[in-house]
């Protein structure tokens, strides 16, 4: 992954892959994950996500690791809420009541700095990691959050008629990754709307990672 690269989408404002409301998906099939309010979600890759704000409102703890900091700080701005801003390690850490957001390295955050992880919901990250990088990541998600069940949105396209991100990850290539840690299942499939930013179509699959 080019760091430099979702810093500029950030700098220029490229930000297509941000929703300004809660994903569908997880409003529709959250609750399959079977964790109880209280319990604490992990969402990699998360930028300045509402979809944060979805799970507290129902009382819910997030965490939550960004390359970019511009990304974390909109979200307490948005959020509005008092935050402290430490070290943890290499990493920068955002905290308020509920909430961690790590800034930095994905793969330099470790279990010992992250805690307790009940649930994973990946929306934006598998998605945005070229094929090259894949595997190192489900594997140190795995590891890092030892196993923890996981609501899994990917899209699924012909990648040879539009340079990802968001890239094409295969149901093949999803149990390949994740088929010796979980019961993989697919429980939604969706057209993409208008198609691939418009140049193909396209779906958005949503699968349930349970531990096996």
């Amino acid at each position: 992954m080019d760091e430099q690269f979702w810093h500029d989408r950030w700098k220029y404002r490229d930000l297509g892959f941000h929703q300004k409301k809660p994903n569908p998906f997880l409003i529709r099939h959250f609750s399959r994950l079977g964790v109880k309010p209280g319990s604490r979600v992990f969402l990699p890759l998360c930028g300045k996500t509402v979809d944060f704000v979805w799970l507290l409102s129902r009382g819910f703890e997030v965490a939550g690791v960004e390359l970019n900091e511009t990304a974390v700080r909109e979200f307490f701005a948005e959020l509005d809420v008092e935050h402290d801003i430490g070290q943890s390690g290499s990493l920068t850490l955002y905290r308020a009541d509920g909430i961690d957001i790590f800034v930095g390295d994905i793969f330099k955050l470790t279990a010992e700095q992250l805690g307790t992880v009940d649930a994973i919901y990946d929306r934006a990250a598998l998605v945005a990691l070229p094929e090259a990088m894949r595997r190192r990541y489900t594997q140190y998600l795995i590891e890092l959050c030892q196993g923890a069940p996981q609501l899994l949105i990917s899209f699924d396209y012909d990648q040879s008629a539009l340079a990802g991100p968001p890239f094409c990850v295969s149901g093949e290539e999803i149990h390949s990754h994740y088929d010796n840690h979980y019961a993989v299942r697919k429980i939604d499939t969706t057209e993409v709307r208008g198609g691939l930013k418009g140049v193909c179509p396209g779906q958005e699959v949503t699968w349930l990672l349970e531990r096996g």
